[in-house]
């Protein structure tokens, strides 16, 4: 070569065994599949993780990398040119980087497990293992076929981009994987939760909604309608005695707190307090509950719906709990009913009752803000109580135009009638609570209001107290029934 060439280095040989380089050993391809992919992991981990800090321990760490002993070098003169050291280094690396390529469909067809392409891919190895070979010993007999720059930076960016297409096959599996396990789990969970509501069912019978699992709008009933309004009712009575144990802790006078809601209606026993504070959630959460849009300017947009749509909102809440609607994804279903929340709510407790039984007005302030809710038992108890009046409200005119449903109430004086209405003390003397001959028993006031759907009339539950009832022309004046 011409001595005007810039010098280079070369490694010259001093000693050389007999035994043949271990990059021989790996003609055969009719190895086992694991045998190879360990072979293949030890010498690739050497190859393609170098210690050495420069290039030329590089190239010595590629002539000493095999298992066996081979040959030592050392560093002499040569004249190879800086324009052919990157050709040479340029080929190198394309070979680095088809064995990467090859390597890592390897890994991809050990799961799930192909034969032929394990094959393939350590036939392709072991073709850049030799290449790599046939580049060392061209370099240190001075017969090097050089290809152009240009073209080693084209094969190294193609083997990369086939690289790049095994792993994102890779995690394109493992996606299709995960999404399997997933549906695996939801239909795990599915079947947990109908078990759930069979337990629900017998242990509760009548206080869930599990019996409207699986109901169409076709096949709905006056039925259905009354497990929904036993399952309203009875969130509110546990919201009641919340309420009653703050109203106790904030050493409020109870007696003067029931008197205060129906002023004119007489106390008869400290036991019946409870009504009365039924009576004033009652009036407050069925308010305007037979118009579609609870009379509620932000959701004016509910007077379009049809039967249908509420049925469908009915569905799709209905399994969720509390804390699923204020902290799930937003939607149109769960962004009305926040706003309901939040209006019932600053409706109900008012800022004297807040500040009494906590000290401060944080919750209300909270919950005004529409961005968060507490977490508390007192607000959770009021929150559990208005989802499942959100939920009767929409089964409510799921029946449809078809079906008449109304929601009626009594005034305080009207005339207590055992077709429209049910004394809540006649639980307390076993049905027993008979009307005295002599006196007619008139309504104090509305405790639950009663509904009629289709026809099927559900009795409104009132309290009762003793008066004179008025007729005039065969006509009652001092009641009045909406």
């Amino acid at each position: 070569m011409d001595s005007a060439k810039k010098p280079f280095y070369h490694y010259k040989k001093e000693e050389v065994y007999k035994t043949k380089p271990p990059l021989a050993s790996m003609d055969s391809t009719k190895k086992s599949a694991q045998s190879n992919h360990r072979t293949l992991t030890k010498t690739l981990s050497k190859l393609l993780h170098p210690r050495h800090n420069n290039t030329s321990n590089f190239l010595q760490s590629l002539v000493s990398s095999s298992s066996s002993p081979s040959t030592s070098f050392r560093f002499t003169p040569n004249t190879y040119t800086s324009e052919e050291m990157e050709s040479l280094l340029g080929q190198l690396f394309a070979s680095v980087s088809s064995i990467k390529a090859a390597y890592a469909q390897l890994q991809l067809a050990q799961s799930p497990y192909d034969p032929e392409s394990i094959q393939s891919a350590d036939l392709a190895v072991v073709t850049e293992l030799r290449r790599v070979s046939d580049l060392k010993r061209g370099f240190f007999s001075h017969s090097l076929q050089l290809s152009s720059p240009l073209q080693s930076q084209i094969l190294e960016q193609h083997s990369l981009l086939k690289t790049y297409e095994i792993t994102s096959k890779k995690l394109e599996s493992d996606v299709d994987q995960k999404d399997s396990q997933l549906i695996s789990l939801r239909s795990e969970l599915s079947q947990l939760n109908l078990k759930i509501r069979e337990l629900e069912m017998k242990a509760y019978p009548g206080k869930t909604l599990a019996s409207l699992d699986g109901l169409h709008l076709s096949g709905l009933n006056p039925t259905h309608f009354l497990c929904a309004l036993r399952f309203a009712v009875n969130s509110i009575r546990h919201f009641v005695r919340l309420m009653v144990e703050h109203m106790i802790h904030a050493g409020w006078d109870m007696d003067a707190a029931a008197k205060a809601v129906h002023p004119g209606t007489t106390l008869k026993s400290s036991v019946h307090r409870s009504f009365y504070f039924e009576s004033y959630i009652c009036n407050i959460m069925f308010s305007d509950f037979h118009m579609k849009d609870f009379n509620l300017e932000f959701l004016q947009d509910r007077e379009k719906w049809d039967s249908t749509k509420f049925f469908d909102e009915f569905m799709s809440m209905k399994s969720l709990n509390i804390k699923e609607l204020l902290e799930g994804r937003e939607d149109s279903f769960t962004i009305e009913f926040k706003l309901f929340l939040s209006a019932k709510y600053l409706s109900m407790v008012q800022s004297k009752m807040e500040l009494s039984f906590f000290g401060d007005l944080d919750q209300r302030n909270t919950i005004k803000s529409l961005r968060e809710y507490p977490n508390s038992e007192w607000f959770m108890g009021f929150a559990e109580m208005a989802r499942r009046v959100w939920l009767l409200h929409c089964l409510f005119f799921s029946f449809g135009l078809e079906r008449k449903v109304s929601i009626f109430q009594f005034r305080k004086g009207a005339r207590f009638s055992e077709v429209y209405m049910e004394n809540v003390l006649a639980d307390e003397s076993g049905g027993a609570a008979k009307v005295p001959t002599n006196r007619d028993k008139v309504v104090g006031f509305t405790v639950v209001p009663g509904f009629q759907v289709g026809m099927t009339l559900i009795q409104a539950r009132v309290y009762l107290s003793s008066g004179i009832v008025v007729w005039i022309d065969g006509r009652l004046v001092n009641s009045c029934f909406t």
